[in-house]
């Protein structure tokens, strides 16, 4: 082990890079447009609100507003997000807002997550007359989205469902699995967002059967089907059906004219104080809802979305969709997977060599101490790895980060040794100037003088050994500069007048068993080296084995509680229908609930299975290297050593 202070130094240093510190949220002062429309038409995403979306590695609730044009969708979004001004209000029946427009704001409620809101182009713009992009744009607003606000005016009745026909054409904009038909729907429960239908300048008492309703049963019975199965009834039920298997909760709040009519049109500068307390009080509802309710964006399989994967994700729908294809969550989820595991070798990469690099200014250290250091770096790499990674079924992200960490270890160990070894030449060339300075006179060539040029070889030796920080080498470098001795230590044995050829024999037989001495400690140093070695391979890998067990349990409980809540809402559907007397609805219901259970039951078997060979093919890599090793170990024992290299001194 070294001495001095240089690890508490090193520590410090590490320490401030805060490799895994909160990630400070993005707050932005105005929104951005985030999709718009190309020249061709087509849809487009904006560079730079994907450079924002790039910039916050926090979980993301992602709150979008859909709905009619000109039906006040904008003042919502900045309530929500603490201002009166931001998103475009408008105040001519001409639709503001284009496209889909952007704010992300740190979430007021829920420390270390962004709030990420996006106003969307008012549907059933007549200018604009393209129903085509109007569902797009709803889809899009679904896909992105862990709550979506539908936002209409006066009452829910007939026409405003119908207003809503864009829930019916989901079907045909996303798929779930790659594998579904055309149409299939039913595990879209799985991964919607919650909804909020919010009814503004509501001025009808909330009476059902002439009892005061609550704003959810007043949903709850707009959203009521009829009996019989004619086209006109089926036409009736279709949206209200979608809506209800759709999406896993659904609120109401009723919002009363904010003002006088003749402020609506000003309603962006109007103060508290000249807005109707009613609607004031619902606005305050509304936003202490959202903050509260709203949960954090999650993919499907329930892997946390960060700003970054929802930029991905948006430039991956808004590709599919220009393209003329069918987004697939599915797949999304195959494509987000690739880019953050390749994405989190590379970091948990940068976080190792960093650490390590920080070490080689103290180069040559003892192999204690770099080990000591890589196991505390290798796991810290694999946790910012972990930390980022999903859905690497096959573990062969895991296994290039660790093959990589692997290969840097190599080369700092050859570095340190290759530090260490011009040290040991440095040190063993200063203390042996004098003796060579009296090699060159022939100061040694006489009578005597070979008992005093080992009295100087003992004098550099035990010198050389009472030097610290030699590092891995110093054993291999005095075996091999006193094997260089070797010829001339003979000539001036030979020479030595003084010594009979009893006593040379002696001589030359104490000079072997000293250098037998010395091959027997470098090769002992070479096995504890391995040894250590090995050790560290052992824990490092039993530390990565815990962190990925970890992450499949995590994984594995994502899945289970994102198929827990979508059957919790179809238990509540169910209920809802038999208590209405559509027994045959019910039916169907269960038996898609069962159907749709039975894939998440194989699909959680697979993953299960998926993880036990991830976990021997882990083991089995494990296993080879530490063979690897213990040939090199026998190997060293059966050679005796095999001495440091090139070490010349003199």
């Amino acid at each position: 082990m070294l001495g001095g202070g240089w690890w508490g130094s090193l520590e410090s240093n590490v320490g401030n890079l805060n490799l895994l510190s909160p990630k400070m949220a993005l707050s932005m002062q105005t929104p951005v447009c985030l999709v718009d429309n190309g020249p061709d038409g087509h849809m487009r995403v904006q560079q730079e609100a994907l450079q924002i979306l790039e910039q916050i590695q926090q979980p993301v609730v992602v709150v979008a507003v859909v709905g009619l044009y000109r039906t006040g969708k904008s003042y919502l979004m900045n309530r929500l997000a603490g201002k009166h001004t931001g998103f475009a209000l408008g105040s001519t029946i001409e639709s503001k807002t284009k496209g889909i427009w952007m704010w992300c704001v740190p979430h007021p409620s829920k420390p270390g997550n962004t709030l990420v809101l996006l106003d969307t182009e008012g549907l059933g713009d007549v200018d604009k007359g393209d129903s085509k992009h109007d569902t797009q744009i709803f889809s899009l607003a679904v896909l992105l989205s862990s709550t979506l606000v539908y936002n209409s005016r006066g009452t829910i009745d007939n026409r405003a469902v119908e207003d809503l026909q864009y829930v019916t054409e989901l079907a045909e904009y996303i798929k779930v699995k790659s594998s579904d038909e055309d149409g299939d729907d039913s595990e879209f429960v799985k991964v919607f967002p919650s909804f909020i239908w919010a009814v503004r300048d509501f001025t009808l008492e909330r009476k059902i059967d002439d009892k005061d309703a609550t704003e959810d049963e007043y949903l709850d019975f707009a959203l009521k089907l009829k009996p019989g199965n004619s086209k006109k009834v089926n036409d009736h039920n279709l949206p209200r059906e979608c809506i209800r298997k759709y999406f896993p909760s659904r609120k109401c709040f009723t919002f009363p004219f904010p003002s006088r009519p003749e402020d609506v049109i000003r309603l962006e500068t109007l103060s508290q104080s000249e807005m109707a307390p009613e609607f004031l009080e619902v606005t305050e509802r509304f936003c202490t809802f959202v903050f509260n309710q709203s949960p954090v964006k999650q993919l499907k399989d329930g892997h946390t979305v960060d700003g970054r994967i929802l930029g991905h994700l948006m430039k991956m729908y808004v590709e599919t969709m220009s393209s003329g294809g069918v987004p697939c969550l599915e797949n999304a989820v195959v494509a987000m997977a690739q880019i953050e595991n390749e994405a989190a070798v590379k970091e948990g990469l940068e976080v190792y060599e960093s650490g390590m690099a920080q070490l080689t200014i103290y180069f040559p250290v003892d192999l204690r101490d770099i080990t000591a250091e890589h196991q505390r770096l290798n796991s810290l790499a694999t946790e910012v790895f972990i930390k980022r990674s999903f859905k690497d079924d096959e573990g062969k992200h895991i296994k290039s980060l660790e093959e990589a960490v692997n290969k840097l270890f190599s080369r700092f160990l050859q570095q340190n040794e290759e530090a260490s070894v011009q040290k040991c030449k440095k040190v063993l060339t200063g203390l042996s100037a004098p003796l060579r300075e009296r090699l060159q006179q022939g100061f040694y060539m006489k009578p005597g003088g070979y008992q005093l040029y080992c009295q100087d070889m003992e004098d550099i030796v035990k010198k050389y050994k009472s030097q610290t920080q030699l590092g891995v080498k110093a054993e291999d470098v005095l075996e091999e500069f006193l094997k260089q001795r070797k010829e001339e230590s003979s000539a001036i044995l030979q020479a030595d007048q003084s010594l009979s050829a009893r006593d040379k024999q002696i001589c030359e037989q104490r000079e072997r068993a000293v250098m037998l001495e010395q091959e027997v400690k470098a090769n002992e140093e070479r096995q504890r080296q391995l040894e250590e070695r090995m050790h560290a391979e052992q824990r490092s890998n039993e530390e990565r084995m815990r962190q990925v067990k970890e992450k499949m349990e995590q994984e594995m409980r994502e899945q289970r509680e994102e198929a827990r809540r979508a059957t919790e809402s179809q238990l509540r559907e169910q209920a809802a229908l038999l208590e209405k007397g559509f027994q045959e609805k019910a039916d169907r219901l269960g038996q898609e609930m069962r159907e749709v259970q039975q894939r998440a039951e194989e699909a959680q078997k697979a993953r299960s299975q998926e993880f036990t060979q991830l976990l021997e093919q882990q083991d089995r890599r494990h296993n080879e290297a530490m063979a690897m090793m213990r040939q090199q170990n026998e190997a060293i024992l059966r050679s005796g050593g095999g001495g440091g290299g090139d070490c010349c001194i003199l």
